[in-house]
Order: structure tokens, then sequence, then C-alpha cells
């Protein structure tokens, strides 16, 4: 199991993890993101995709 955070402080809601991993990331109806807190292995490469394709680098992963 994986544990993603994210540091909703510097999230500026541009979606870029929801396309790498809709799954774990999601826009709510007011266009903030929402995420699950934890996700399975058999997700770490959409996941990693996320981490990497967030601009402002506010995703951390923890194993």
């Amino acid at each position: 199991m994986m544990h993603i955070d994210v540091d909703m402080g510097l999230c500026q809601n541009l979606a870029q993890c929801v396309f790498a991993a809709p799954e774990v990331f999601d826009l709510d109806d007011a266009g903030d993101l929402v995420y699950r807190a934890s996700a399975p292995a058999s997700q770490r490469d959409e996941v990693e995709a996320a981490v990497l394709a967030c601009p402002v680098q506010a995703i951390t992963l923890r194993s």
C-alpha cells in the first residue's frame, strides 16, 4: 500500500494528477482536488506519473 500526501497549500488544482491517475485523484464539483490517501501497489506507475506531472510538486508518495 502506498500513502499519498498532497500539500493543499501548494496545489493549484491544475488536474495533471487527475489525468495521470484518475482512480486516485479527482476534482470535486467546485473544481478542488480530492484524492485517496492510500492506493494499492498495483497503481504505483500511475501515482508516480501523477507525482511527476504535478507542475508545483505538491504530491508526495510514501511506501
